[in-house]
């Protein structure tokens, strides 16, 4: 385990890590509205080739983007990498203890969810952690607009 991340600031090498070593995301917080930006950044990583699986205990849909919604990340039956959050920051420390029983790698919290006390639980458990950050704004920054991850 390597010493805590500064949560103010990433430097690009650590979100470019990130972004090109994990495979399968869990998005809790998932829209089936496209109004909604979890539902517009769940295509957008899944374009980028992405397996994206959508978590949402009250979604009125049964898919979103072609893949099984599912109420928790417990009840997902592949291994997740990545957990990206679109949850309130006060509701981050269950799902951070969701993301450690269910093995991801990385927790990924949404711009404007920050908490530091699920941070230092997902950092003691091993976890990156990314903070008042979206994944859909990092990706082009940091790999190109049109880059496309190679899937395996």
């Amino acid at each position: 385990m390597g010493k805590p991340v500064n949560h103010d600031t990433y430097s690009d090498e650590y979100l470019r890590g990130i972004l090109t070593s994990v495979h399968t995301i869990a998005v809790v917080g998932a829209s089936e509205r496209p109004s909604r930006p979890s539902h517009y950044v769940m295509a957008f990583l899944q374009s980028k080739g992405y397996r994206v699986i959508p978590v949402n205990p009250r979604a009125g849909v049964s898919e979103i983007h072609g893949e099984k919604v599912y109420p928790s990340l417990a009840e997902i039956p592949v291994a997740i990498d990545m957990v990206d959050i679109f949850r309130r920051s006060e509701e981050t420390p269950a799902v951070v203890d969701a993301a450690i029983a269910k093995g991801a790698k990385v927790v990924w919290m949404q711009l404007g969810v920050c908490n530091d006390d699920a941070a230092a639980t997902a950092e003691q458990a091993g976890l990156k952690v990314v903070m008042n950050r979206c994944p859909k704004i990092e990706y082009p920054r940091l790999l190109g607009a049109v880059a496309q991850r190679s899937v395996g």
